[in-house]
């Protein structure tokens, strides 16, 4: 569908509100969403793991987890928000989220502190990766907004890595 036979009434779930066009709207829609469902399911992680993990370092581990989930779960919110600017619909359920996210679950028992640690640091990593990804298509319709966002969740993610492989090297 063109921009200029572009009809809300038709479109309920896709309304441009910014001055990016229908196809932007779209292609951010569907990359914000799936960034929305990653981050979602990585916070549920790190907050399992902070939950759970255990030894003689649990101190410094649920502290640090807590903030780093606590991060994740910040940013779900202004991602959310973004795309109802861009005048598309959101994730709408934990199905929703479930469907999309490309962060995999863990529901196993009894994941070593250091398992947990490595985990999270494979998951960060890949993390960076997708919003790279998004990055690069905000880049392409001219979604500074959007890019610039992500260049501060790039930089989050990028420091839990650090400080997920620093906590779990051996000396």
């Amino acid at each position: 569908m063109s921009d200029e036979n572009w009809n809300p009434r038709q479109t309920p779930a896709l309304n441009p509100n910014a001055d990016l066009g229908f196809e932007a709207t779209k292609d951010l829609s569907v990359e914000l969403n799936a960034l929305l469902a990653d981050m979602f399911a990585l916070h549920m992680k790190t907050k399992n793991f902070h939950w759970h993990v255990s030894g003689p370092h649990f101190r410094d581990y649920h502290a640090m987890l807590d903030e780093q989930a606590g991060q994740l779960y910040a940013a779900t919110d202004v991602i959310a928000k973004r795309v109802r600017k861009l005048g598309a619909n959101t994730l709408r359920s934990i199905g929703d989220i479930s469907r999309r996210q490309r962060v995999p679950d863990n529901d196993a028992d009894g994941v070593s502190s250091l398992d947990m640690l490595a985990e999270l640091h494979s998951d960060n990593r890949q993390l960076a990766a997708y919003l790279r990804e998004t990055h690069g298509v905000c880049e392409e319709h001219g979604d500074v907004a959007s890019a610039s966002l992500i260049e501060t969740w790039i930089d989050e993610a990028e420091r839990r890595v650090w400080q997920l492989f620093e906590t779990s090297r051996s000396l």
